[in-house]
């Protein structure tokens, strides 16, 4: 989504009136803003602005009857949602920056709380891919920090160059251009009516594209697949079905031999019968023998035929069953739950029961990790080599921050994430920082250098020793160590 765009909708919105947000939902690629239904300013009842991330950061607005917005809201997590929706229920839109020549949107809302004290946030949107993210910040004592996707800092970046995109819109409006950007111009989108309502079908196109045609693409995969299999199956059972017609057919034979075995008792090879048929007897069987086997045979494709009439009937119910689903409109997919990643202290209760094999040391004598609170996050430290793998890979989550000293042995130290901010505080890293100086063997070398990055961009190749993990990228500061 270009820049100079996603400003112009996001100003149509805020010139449409202060209506309330209703209800949040999240997910981890969307985050959803119902808006309280206004007549005068275009808003219908049941609309939502979604920020999606993923595949592509855009923000559309979308009925809570859409097929897309019923996908993504199946995606919607219930405790990340309660925890946008405290700090954004009864919010409403108040100002709107950014700069036509970045993909970052800033969104102040401001709402009224209990005491009737007004709070202030800013809702930041960076719609750049491979990078896109939501952070919510408070502006006045609220002291709301959350975030949602990639990490990014709260204000918007200076851009240096004048992209394409903002060159071809002061191309296209020339003095117009700062209407079109304030959302006073509808012809930004194509389409009829108002700027709303472009935005609203406009959004139905790209979700439509980007959510419905892959699910139903992946749906039409799986019952082609099913389809293929079910007629390789019919395949099969009709094999099946000649093989035991085949074995039928020995029953008249055999039954003429055991019709006159009183007086082809012994023989073998080839054997007339009275009406001057010739059998050819199995090689190296005597004709009583023969007509035990043929028996057996007729008995065994008798049972085999009777088999086979009920899998084919049951091949017939799963066809009609895949004729109905191919008719069907695809229901929205939900996802399957990840493995939840848990702790074995305080923060166990946050986050589900205890997993004993990740929290427990290699030698099993108690936890891999010490536990200490600092500014209300919880820092974990490594015991070990072995207990450090186990800390940095098994119990720490992608957004909690990781920390090492540089160039030194020394524990791993993990802090917690479980509101997903995007920006820890600056004295809480520093803070974790003095902890994993202290807890290394630069403790009494002065002021050392650490390491620290997000746990998502740790790894540890095949062959390393215990301890030892590869980073992806990384910042660093100089702290003493202190305990």
């Amino acid at each position: 989504m270009d820049a100079p765009l996603l400003l112009a909708l996001a100003n149509a919105r805020r010139l449409a009136g202060e209506s309330p947000v209703q209800a949040v939902w999240c997910s981890d690629r969307a985050l959803a803003l119902h808006w309280a239904p206004h007549g005068p300013g275009g808003l219908e009842k049941g609309l939502a602005w979604v920020f999606i991330l993923n595949p592509s950061p855009e923000l559309w607005l979308l009925g809570e009857k859409d097929d897309a917005y019923l996908q993504l809201k199946a995606e919607a997590k219930g405790d990340l949602g309660r925890r946008w929706s405290l700090e954004l229920k009864g919010a409403r839109l108040t100002e709107v920056e950014g700069d036509p020549r970045e993909r970052w949107l800033g969104l102040i809302f401001r709402r009224r709380a209990i005491t009737g004290r007004i709070e202030a946030m800013r809702l930041a949107f960076q719609a750049i891919p491979g990078r896109a993210g939501l952070r919510l910040d408070g502006l006045d004592l609220n002291p709301a920090r959350m975030g949602l996707g990639g990490l990014f800092g709260p204000f918007a970046p200076e851009p240096r160059t004048e992209p394409p995109p903002f060159l071809r819109w002061r191309e296209r409006f020339g003095d117009e251009l700062l209407a079109a950007l304030s959302g006073e111009r509808p012809e930004v989108l194509p389409g009829k009516g108002t700027l709303l309502a472009r935005h609203r079908a406009w959004s139905l196109e790209r979700a439509g594209k980007l959510i419905l045609a892959p699910r139903q693409a992946r749906t039409d995969r799986k019952l082609h697949a099913e389809r293929k299999r079910l007629e390789r199956y019919r395949e099969a059972l009709g094999a099946d079905r000649a093989r035991h017609q085949a074995g039928l057919a020995r029953r008249a034979e055999t039954q003429a031999l055991a019709a006159e075995l009183y007086r082809l008792k012994g023989c073998s090879g080839q054997v007339t019968l009275l009406d001057g048929t010739e059998v050819a007897l199995p090689r190296g069987q005597k004709v009583e023998e023969a007509v035990q086997r043929g028996f057996t045979a007729v008995k065994r494709a008798e049972r085999g035929l009777g088999r086979v009439q009920e899998l084919e009937r049951e091949l017939q119910r799963q066809f009609r069953e895949l004729e109905q689903k191919e008719a069907a409109p695809p229901e929205a997919e939900k996802p399957s739950k990840p493995a939840r990643r848990t702790m074995g202290t305080a923060g166990a209760g946050k986050t589900g029961n205890t997993d004993k094999k990740a929290v427990a040391r290699a030698d099993g004598k108690g936890l891999a990790f010490r536990s200490v609170m600092v500014e209300g996050f919880e820092v974990l430290i490594g015991k070990g080599d072995a207990d450090n793998d186990q800390l940095t890979l098994k119990v720490a989550s992608p957004l909690d921050l990781w920390l090492h000293v540089a160039s030194t042995p020394g524990s791993h130290v993990v802090v917690r994430n479980p509101d997903r901010i995007s920006e820890f505080p600056r004295t809480v890293v520093e803070r974790a920082a003095e902890l994993a100086a202290f807890y290394s063997k630069a403790r009494d070398g002065g002021k050392v250098e650490v390491h620290y990055c997000r746990a998502a961009d740790v790894s540890k190749p095949r062959g390393f020793p215990p301890g030892k993990v590869l980073l992806k990228q990384w910042k660093s500061l100089r702290v003493y160590p202190k305990e």
